[in-house]
């Protein structure tokens, strides 16, 4: 349902993105920004603080303005921007009850264009970061930590007011002449379309198009945030090691996001960066160099991604996350009775089972 006077949409927790792109796009309307994958769900993404990339974005958590959820002794509770437990309900990991509704943020709708430059080389990427970041709307970098970086995806709203100049190189990454699929080697059919052809916002914003597999379609995903101004030093760490952990690694992906005020949010209270790692299907090889990451970032208090494979546990979850304790009272207060408690709660989030 959607509410022009307040600019939201409200829908059920289980749609998936793709979907309310379309019910959007026949309102003339549009998020403020997409994921990587369009398949995902509204629900799941909003719990997990899964996000797009942008310096200005922040996670699709922050285009919540509402949400309501049934606790485990059925009463309806709900919360809008505001309201005293908001900020904590919003990134709830599943803990504080079944969400049923989410009302989101819209706008008018908008174009994007999409570009993809290559060969980036690492010393250009630290010597302009903040300029490449800041090329486009959204901006990611694919690189398999090799001796220069592979793709730099740039993604850019269309104004119509002022026509794009076209640039034929990214501070020495040179422009693509054919589309491309983050993972080298990949056919890029699967890719929205790029070359810097307009088209509609939920189109270009995803990597993925929705009615096709999305990324390798068999993986094994992890990713890690950092506080911007360690954004250099992460990148070297991880580049040090990129020679174990690459026999399981298809790709990883760098990209910025905005702070925020949500409690369990990464993004909670600081601009980010996130490196993300799709790896082969292998768990036990996978497990270590999970491992090596872990042990590179651990200098920069890296937050996990909560959606996606880590080992970090409770004890050390905690120290990254000032607002945890109120979480976990918010936690026993809608749901006393624990019902919603699992073995991968009290293993990454909860001190006590």
């Amino acid at each position: 349902m959607v509410d022009r006077e307040a600019s939201t949409v409200s829908c059920g927790a289980a749609v998936r993105y793709g979907d309310l792109a379309e019910a959007l796009h026949a309102e003339g309307l549009a998020l403020p920004n997409l994921a990587s994958l369009p398949h995902i769900c509204v629900a799941g993404a909003v719990a997990t603080a899964t996000h797009g990339s942008g310096d200005r974005s922040g996670n699709l958590a922050t285009a919540v303005a509402a949400v309501e959820l049934v606790t485990s002794t059925g009463d309806v509770v709900s919360a809008a921007r505001g309201d005293r437990d908001f900020d904590g309900m919003v990134v709830g990991l599943g803990a504080l009850g079944a969400v049923t509704r989410v009302t989101l943020d819209v706008q008018p709708a908008y174009e994007i264009r999409q570009r993809v430059f290559e060969g980036l080389t690492w010393d250009a990427l630290h010597a302009h970061f903040e300029a490449i970041s800041a090329a486009g709307d959204s901006v990611s970098v694919f690189t398999r930590w090799g001796e220069t970086t592979d793709q730099v995806w740039v993604k850019s709203r269309v104004d119509a007011k002022a026509p794009e100049a076209v640039r034929p190189d990214l501070f020495g990454a040179r422009a693509a002449t054919v589309e491309r699929h983050p993972i080298l080697g990949l056919d890029p059919v699967n890719c929205t379309p790029q070359l810097g052809v307009p088209g509609r916002w939920s189109d270009r914003l995803p990597h993925f198009r929705m009615g096709f597999t999305p990324s390798a379609g068999e993986e094994i995903q992890s990713e890690y945030i950092v506080g911007r101004p360690d954004a250099g030093a992460a990148i070297e760490a991880v580049r040090a090691i990129g020679p174990h952990i690459a026999p399981v690694l298809q790709v990883s992906e760098i990209r910025t996001i905005a702070a925020d005020r949500l409690w369990l949010s990464p993004q909670h209270g600081q601009d980010t960066v996130a490196i993300h790692f799709t790896w082969t299907r292998e768990p036990d090889a996978v497990g270590r160099a999970i491992d090596a990451v872990e042990a590179a970032l651990a200098p920069f208090e890296a937050r996990p991604h909560w959606g996606k494979a880590f080992h970090l546990d409770a004890a050390a979850i905690a120290a990254r996350y000032e607002r945890l304790d109120e979480f976990e009272a918010l936690a026993m207060r809608l749901d006393p009775r624990r019902a919603f408690r699992n073995a991968w709660l009290a293993r990454h989030v909860f001190a006590m089972p």
